[in-house]
């Protein structure tokens, strides 16, 4: 369903375009807070809290890797969607400048995923803003996948505003994931369906590094396949080479316009620190899975711990409020008490109603932020009572039972089969969030406080707004 405000929000982007020439022309463009690194390092990009640095072999992005080439039929390639300035994925502001740069033909613009039914009109550029508007508005690009055979539910009803979906093909909306850090992902894809994860005992549970590179080979096969529409697949030298090239990237916030460098007075903000964290499947789980047998460490976050120090701080002349906001906020992702309920995957597998933990206890690995052992959670994202006019709404019955469940994606049961499953999605890798948004699966949640509101509601925190702002800080600057 178009969004009404998206019409006016394009043709602003025309006239501010428009406006930024003429400025530029005239040398009267305005000055940025900026540092000037990014226009001489190109391993560093704006992003609207800064900048965010990407660490890569030989210190330079390789652009002619297979990953930049167009390996399929309909000119697309692996960084139509995986974007260095965006962190490796795709923001909704940065597609919608793209949309106005090409009156909507550049190639992430395709109906077999980008357009909200692969059937939609795209012949006009008023058609295309209508076709694309969920790519356009949250980021997201269409995947369509069939109720599995086996499946312990059945479809009951659909009500899709595109008039596509059905049994042999739900539209499930999802945000292209970040193709950086990869070297610490437990599952692969929001679901885990190009996870290659040969059986192993409970306490290792998740992909060592061989498994990581499998499972990237076989996520990147199929999106040459569907994504680009390729007709033959591409050789195993030319998988391999993308393969090699993203998982090797490292990226991360390096400058916040309000703390300065994010790796000033000994704190470790930044990509080059972030390339030497060390990880293990299972380091520091929160329910014990560590294979160490090392406790739970809560402080999980201690990348700007320095900046906690009331001497170091007042050295810091124009950024001491700014840096003393984003140690607050490592403070609360840290400390904050949370009791977690209700969570489908946690509260159920562990026996407990309620969980007292913080934000590390599913953000787990120490100073990367995700999950350190591959468990799929349902925190309500997908609910119906967050369902928004333009995405569609699936009724689920279960065939044993006869109980009936409204989601707008089932999740990781679309790979299972289990009525359990439903609504489970992994949770993301925290570094360079800055530069992605949006948030969530769904590209839900607009900013960085629009997530910081959701779980303070969602599990009733408490938060005072201090907290949030200070939270967001700290989220801004990993």
């Amino acid at each position: 369903m178009p969004n009404p405000n998206r019409s006016s929000v394009v043709r602003t982007r025309i006239a501010a375009a428009t406006v930024a020439a003429l400025l530029s022309i005239a040398g009267m463009a305005q000055p940025h807070s900026f540092a000037p690194r990014p226009d001489r390092d190109p391993l560093v990009t704006r992003d609207p809290s800064g900048q965010l640095q990407t660490n890569a072999p030989d210190g330079r992005i390789d652009t002619g890797n297979s990953f930049f080439q167009s390996l399929g039929s309909n000119g697309r390639s692996c960084n139509s969607c995986h974007r260095q300035a965006e962190g490796w994925t795709i923001s909704a502001a940065e597609v919608q400048r793209r949309f106005v740069a090409t009156r909507g033909t550049d190639p992430i613009f395709r109906p077999v995923d980008g357009a909200d039914s692969p059937l939609a009109n795209v012949s006009t550029l008023a058609a295309r803003e209508a076709a694309y508007s969920m790519l356009l508005d949250h980021g997201v690009i269409r995947v369509g996948l069939p109720i599995p055979a086996d499946a312990e539910f059945t479809l009951t009803a659909v009500d899709d505003p595109y008039h596509y979906a059905s049994a042999a093909e739900l539209s499930l909306f999802r945000r292209p994931l970040p193709a950086t850090n990869l070297i610490w992902d437990t599952a692969v894809m929001w679901d885990g369906r190009e996870t290659y994860m040969p059986f192993k005992p409970p306490m290792d549970a998740g992909i060592d590094h061989e498994d990581v590179r499998l499972s990237l080979a076989s996520q990147a096969l199929h999106a040459v396949l569907g994504h680009e529409q390729a007709a033959v697949a591409p050789s195993e030298l030319t998988i391999s080479e993308i393969v090699e090239f993203e998982s090797h990237l490292f990226t991360a916030q390096a400058f916040d316009n309000e703390a300065g460098a994010l790796n000033a007075d000994g704190v470790m903000g930044g990509a080059d620190i972030l390339a030497q964290q060390k990880f293990w499947v299972g380091i520091n789980d929160s329910l014990g899975n560590d294979p160490t047998t090392e406790p739970f460490d809560p402080r999980v976050m201690r990348l700007f711990d320095h900046w906690r120090d009331p001497l170091v701080l007042r050295r810091s002349g124009p950024w001491q409020s700014g840096r003393a906001a984003v140690a607050r906020g490592q403070d609360v992702f840290d400390s904050l008490p949370i009791n977690i309920s209700g969570v489908a995957g946690l509260n159920d597998a562990t026996g407990k109603p309620v969980i007292r933990g913080t934000c590390g206890t599913c953000h787990d690995a120490p100073n990367i932020g995700n999950h350190s052992v591959a468990a799929p959670l349902d925190i309500g994202i997908a609910d119906a009572s967050r369902r928004t006019p333009d995405m569609p709404l699936y009724t689920l019955t279960n065939n044993r039972t006869g109980q009936a469940v409204q989601t707008t994606d089932p999740g990781l049961a679309m790979l299972t089969g289990k009525w359990a499953d439903i609504g489970k999605f992994k949770g993301p890798n925290l570094r360079g969030l800055a530069a992605r948004a949006p948030y969530f699966h769904n590209g839900s949640a607009a900013t960085l406080m629009d997530v910081v509101n959701f779980y303070d509601t969602r599990f009733h925190v408490g938060m005072s707004e201090r907290q949030k702002q200070d939270l967001v800080a700290f989220l801004s600057a990993l």
